[in-house]
């Protein structure tokens, strides 16, 4: 009976033993519960001790957690429809404050986070246009988003929102014919403007290559005809130079180039007194 007896109790004792120690990992948050009541709100990773029967442990995830938003329908600036996918990256900051509002339920948490983002995306959407919503600021609404969530998140859910994204955006069926043929109408009136913008490009540029040709053929003019003048000036000159030195040479060069001039074409009638001045070195030097 005694062998019995001390059997039981040393059952007891190796179930008790068990059950005051417990290990937290890293990945996890952890508090200590002492009837119902928060004693230690946050526990370190390691090996700890528990009275049994008197305090309970409970555990959270903390690692980064998702919470993904069912798609909702948003009106933009403009009251154009969009039905949107989002999702959120958060984690744990304050254990105590995560279990005291949710009673350590992370469905719970995510459920009121999706409200939260749900509440937000529908104002910002509401701020702007289809154009800024779907390119233009999506990335500067997201972080708008983000910060203002974390404003109140940490106090309220002891929780940290990391991130909000956009999975997708869809403009709904009523609505997308209008937009996709205003997107159309857009983007002709942009190609027409840079249509025009290049041709009074192109006008502008023909115009001061013609102005250039021009100056171009001026200049060149003028330094052909500088040129030209050079020339006659120095032919002049050699002619002066060579008429000075045989008077009667350089006349009788000159006639036979008149003749030669004169009588190229067989066609040619040429009038002219036998006895003139003209055909002076035709006839013989008798008659000189």
């Amino acid at each position: 009976m005694k062998n019995a007896f001390a059997g039981i109790i040393v059952f007891l004792l190796v179930v008790a033993g068990s059950d005051s120690l417990f290990v937290v990992k890293e990945t996890e948050r952890a508090v200590l519960l002492q009837f119902g009541e928060i004693v230690r709100p946050d526990l370190e990773p390691g090996l700890h001790f528990k009275l049994p029967w008197v305090n309970t442990v409970r555990k959270f995830d903390g690692r980064i957690l998702t919470v993904t938003a069912d798609a909702q329908r948003y009106l933009t600036l403009e009251q154009k429809a969009l039905v949107v996918d989002s999702f959120a990256k958060w984690r744990i900051v304050d254990v105590e404050q995560f279990y005291k509002s949710s009673s350590g339920e992370e469905s719970r948490t995510s459920n009121l986070l999706a409200q939260r983002i749900n509440d937000g995306l529908r104002n910002k959407f509401g701020e702007r246009d289809l154009q800024e919503v779907v390119s233009g600021q999506r990335d500067q609404l997201m972080e708008e988003l983000t910060r203002e969530l974390n404003l109140s998140t940490a106090e309220e859910y002891g929780i940290e929102v990391i991130d909000v994204r956009v999975k997708q955006i869809e403009l709904p069926v009523d609505v997308r014919t209008s937009v996709y043929d205003r997107m159309t109408s857009e983007r002709q009136r942009e190609a027409q403007q840079l249509r025009s913008r290049g041709n009074e490009l192109a006008i502008g540029i023909e115009a001061d290559a013609d102005r250039q040709e021009q100056v171009l053929l001026a200049e060149a003019y003028s330094e052909s005809e500088a040129i030209r003048g050079e020339g006659d000036a120095g032919a002049a000159a050699i002619y002066s130079a060579a008429y000075s030195k045989n008077e009667e040479f350089y006349a009788f060069t000159r006639s036979l180039r008149a003749y030669q001039e004169s009588f190229s074409n067989k066609g040619d009638i040429l009038l002219v007194d036998p006895d003139s001045e003209y055909f002076k070195y035709l006839r013989g030097s008798d008659a000189q």
